[in-house]
């Protein structure tokens, strides 16, 4: 199986898609200036306990309190306190050291967040759930650095090694390891891309997170809660983390800047493999060239088809998704009903499990399949789904079909799912009903054109607009509007196609590839009051509608 990672650098926002196969399967969306990412530590100030919850909430600086539930206090907790008093007690001339501390016994999972916090008292905590909806952020005082081939554990001697790794001798050779090169009082948990690593690649990536921890402490000494006290040195390198693989053929990404971090990265961790990070340099959005959105376009939304015409329908809520799948008008190649609804079955659970990780659906998750009489095709559908979720890195539980043919499905929640709007709403109307004629685009495109040429002196720019329209002017070899224009004003610009844009929409990026923003009137004849600002957002035709 081919598999690529192609990564969007936006001004806005990065976005990384995996493709197996050149078909998409995951795909992750981050904005640039997002303030709370999971794994991100805070000094935090306990604002108020709730006994009832048997939980706290906390401020972090967010505009909703963060949610600490006793039980994410972790076993340690004992220790970790007696840890931050000396931390943040009076004497701050230097930073106690770990190593040297008495670890303390596992709190009581039984006791209550009344007995074991106070109101107003400071803490040390890690995000483990983003905000979701109207819900704040969900903390733990159970702080872990992750690394490629570990995962560090403060204020723990225990030592893990990933049930993935199936050797016995792999997992001797990596326990015996970690035990003599591991700092006193703390835990590590060995993760699966450690099998067969070299020793000096795991002494140097210990050494890494013992760093971070060090220097996490350090800056929370000097800190005032609440306070941000340490974030991935690059979110980008953290989403890639989770999901690069050695056997990745190749990655391309289209910005300098995110092209040397993910290359050091690489270089850092498989050294052996960092030809396969490629600059993308192409002035075609990279997402097109591989044929990136028009996935996205036919895989988001309600209705998602699939083979000979059967579809799902997904509907979803705060708390609970439900899918519907039909045979739509598929040609019933199967010999009998049973046969052909098994047949559907098999292949909507394949989509199923594509999207549940193309959305990144948590959650509750019920699935109602076609209705099947035997016995065994119902099993042989609950095994397959299984199979199929092997690969999925979100934790989740699969519970055979009901009597009324439901499958329940419940998928670990970390960040809310990724929602798409397949619809594109009219840029001239805004869903009003009336447009100026389309007739009259082309010539706003040209006044735009002419506006940047000739008045702002505007020289090496690209105007991007949807497919149809861009085929639209450039029809003709010799008479296209296109060639007209550039022999008007010049062939300092080009007007390239973009997936991405509705009908009506266009868009101008410079020469160093940052988006221009042409403010529009919505009367047409007053383009002359149009201004470049520094803002980054989609333009659009003017609109002459009524509601």
């Amino acid at each position: 199986m081919k598999s690529e990672l192609i990564v969007d650098v936006q001004p806005s926002e990065v976005s990384i898609a995996l493709l197996e196969d050149m078909r998409l399967v995951s795909l992750q969306k981050e904005a640039r200036n997002i303030s709370y990412a999971v794994g991100d530590i805070y000094l935090a100030k306990v604002k108020k306990l709730m006994p009832g919850l048997n939980a706290a909430f906390v401020n972090v600086g967010y505009e909703k309190d963060a949610f600490l539930h006793y039980l994410d206090l972790g076993p340690h907790y004992a220790s970790y306190q007696a840890y931050l008093q000396q931390l943040l007690g009076d004497d701050r001339r230097r930073v106690p050291a770990i190593e040297k501390m008495k670890l303390l016994p596992d709190i009581d999972k039984h006791d209550t967040v009344a007995e074991t916090l106070k109101q107003g008292q400071e803490l040390l905590v890690q995000l483990v759930k983003e905000p979701i909806s109207s819900k704040g952020p969900r903390l733990t005082t159970e702080i872990t650095f992750t690394g490629r081939f570990m995962v560090l554990i403060p204020f723990s001697d225990k030592i893990s090694i990933s049930q993935k790794i199936k050797s016995t001798e792999e997992k001797l050779r990596l326990r015996q390891l970690i035990e003599s090169i591991k700092p006193k009082n703390f835990g590590v948990i060995v993760r699966t891309s450690a099998e067969g690593k070299r020793v000096a690649e795991l002494i140097n990536e210990l050494k890494t997170l013992v760093g971070c921890w060090n220097s996490t402490v350090a800056k929370a000494q000097k800190a005032t809660a609440p306070a941000l006290i340490f974030e991935e040195e690059s979110r980008i390198v953290g989403m890639l983390r989770d999901v690069f693989s050695p056997s990745f053929e190749s990655i391309h990404v289209n910005d300098a800047e995110i092209f040397e971090q993910i290359d050091k990265y690489v270089s850092l961790i498989a050294p052996e493999r960092k030809d396969i990070v490629k600059l993308y340099k192409r002035d075609e959005p990279i997402f097109d060239h591989f044929s990136i959105t028009r996935q996205i376009k036919s895989s988001f939304g309600k209705t998602v088809s699939f083979r000979s015409g059967a579809y799902i329908i997904i509907e979803s809520t705060e708390a609970l998704h439900v899918i519907d799948v039909n045979s739509g008008n598929r040609s019933k190649a199967a010999n009998d009903q049973e046969s052909n609804a098994l047949e559907v079955n098999l292949r909507a659970a394949d989509e199923i499990a594509r999207q549940l990780r193309l959305r990144d659906m948590g959650g509750i998750i019920v699935v109602d399949f076609i209705d099947m009489n035997k016995g065994e095709h119902r099993q042989q559908l609950y095994e397959h789904m299984r199979q199929i979720m092997a690969n999925d890195r979100a934790r989740h539980n699969i519970l055979p079909l009901s009597k009324f043919g439901l499958m329940q499905i419940t998928r670990q929640r970390v960040r809310p799912a990724l929602d798409i709007t397949t619809a594109e709403k009219c840029p001239s109307c805004y869903g009003k009903g009336e447009v100026q004629p389309s007739l009259l685009f082309t010539d706003t495109l040209y006044e735009k054109l002419e506006y940047l040429v000739n008045t702002l002196d505007v020289r090496g720019f690209i105007m991007y607009v949807h497919p149809f329209v861009d085929a639209y002017i450039k029809r003709g070899f010799f008479t296209s509007l296109y060639g007209k224009w550039r022999r008007q004003l010049g062939r300092c610009f080009k007007v390239l196609p973009d997936q991405s844009l509705a009908y009506l929409q266009y868009r101008v990026l410079d020469s160093e590839r940052n988006e221009i923003d042409l403010k529009a009137e919505k009367d047409m004849d007053a383009s002359s009051a149009d201004k470049v600002n520094n803002k980054t957002k989609k333009t659009h035709g003017g609109c002459r509608g009524k509601p």
